[in-house]
């Protein structure tokens, strides 16, 4: 059976979808931007992710929303420092969002266990951090779909290039987590079908994360609602994730996101007996 490895942690892959709770420490982040920028606000929120039965909780000090500006690594590691202090001792795992190798070992240093990097490079840099800390790294395709090539196709193969890479530079394919880069250079209509056809997009023996969570994609279709109004439209685009395999969700509604994976799981698994 496949499996994720965050450190010491193993998480089995195929039987349960784990959910990914969101937690931006930025002032500018396309839905929650300013909401947990400070500290004992972002404790308190990941408080809440936790008691709403979220699997991961994945700390962000860098917005990536359409024409944000990039912050330079110690003014990202200024906003997630005092985060990851006070969540040491969290029987959760905490996971970083962020591409910058050298923010990457001091959050592993910390205590975080995974790297969400969406960076779209499978650097050596970065690798070598991995490796060091036996930590899991989330290696998500970034960028638009060449004409006339079909997402679903073109993201598989590049994420299967990519794991091989990653294992080139020494990557356990147990610490290696995949992930299509919804909403990143690809238009809604690729984006949907990114997420309908999550099946054909997996790799197999790699885990898969789905991170659809109030996007353009789920916004416009919604009756385009206000960014923090679209869980409900999040649900729906995670759930058919789920029935196609995604391993892990990124939601910004906790509550919400593990209440479809639940539900999702149960359908999809009624026909297995015991």
């Amino acid at each position: 059976m496949p499996v994720l490895r965050l450190k010491d942690i193993t998480l089995p892959l195929g039987k349960k979808t784990y959910v990914m709770g969101i937690l931006n420490v930025t002032p500018d982040s396309f839905s929650d931007g300013g909401l947990y920028f400070d500290p004992d606000s972002a404790y308190e929120r990941a408080v809440l992710l936790k008691q709403q039965g979220v699997d991961i909780i994945d700390v962000g000090g860098q917005s990536t929303r359409p024409g944000h500006k990039t912050v330079p690594p110690e003014e990202e590691w200024e906003r997630i420092e005092p985060v990851l202090v006070r969540l040491k001792g969290f029987d959760i795992p905490v996971s970083v969002d962020t591409f910058y190798p050298q923010v990457a070992a001091r959050a592993l240093e910390y205590g975080a266990r995974m790297i969400n990097d969406v960076s779209g490079v499978v650097s050596a840099d970065m690798a070598e951090v991995i490796k060091r800390y036996n930590a899991a790294w989330v290696i998500m395709h970034n960028g638009g779909i060449p004409e006339g090539q079909w997402a679903p196709l073109y993201v598989h193969n590049w994420l299967k290039e990519a794991a091989h890479l990653a294992i080139e530079l020494g990557i356990g394919s147990e610490c290696i987590c995949l992930d299509p880069g919804i909403g990143f250079g690809k238009d809604v209509r690729q984006n949907h079908q990114l997420i309908l056809n999550t099946a054909s997009v997996k790799v197999e023996g790699f885990a898969y994360l789905l991170a659809a969570s109030r996007k353009r994609c789920i916004k416009i279709p919604a009756g385009n609602c206000e960014f923090n109004q679209c869980d409900s439209g999040t649900v729906a685009a995670h759930t058919i994730g789920i029935l196609g395999g995604a391993d892990i969700i990124r939601a910004h509604d906790g509550f919400g996101g593990v209440q479809a994976a639940r539900v999702a799981d149960a359908i999809r698994f009624s026909d297995i007996e015991g």
